[in-house]
């Protein structure tokens, strides 16, 4: 499978985030969202998911299912 091009997508940054950029931002594309490290400002890995995961991730973890510490 290739990869997900997110070339034109627009990242978004936690308003919950501190100025020292120890964060994530997230991206969506029609059909992958990509997670990747601040920190990189916009050079390092990208982590995608299908929305289909990344829903089922985000239900789980406002479920308190993950163990998140």
């Amino acid at each position: 499978m290739p990869a997900p091009d997110f070339t034109s997508a627009r990242w978004r940054k936690s308003t919950r985030s501190n100025e020292a950029n120890a964060c994530v931002e997230v991206a969506s594309t029609q059909d992958v969202v990509g997670v990747r490290d601040t920190k990189e400002q916009g050079r390092g890995p990208i982590l995608a998911f299908s929305r289909d995961h990344w829903t089922l991730f985000l239900k789980n973890l406002k479920h308190g299912s993950l163990d998140v510490h």
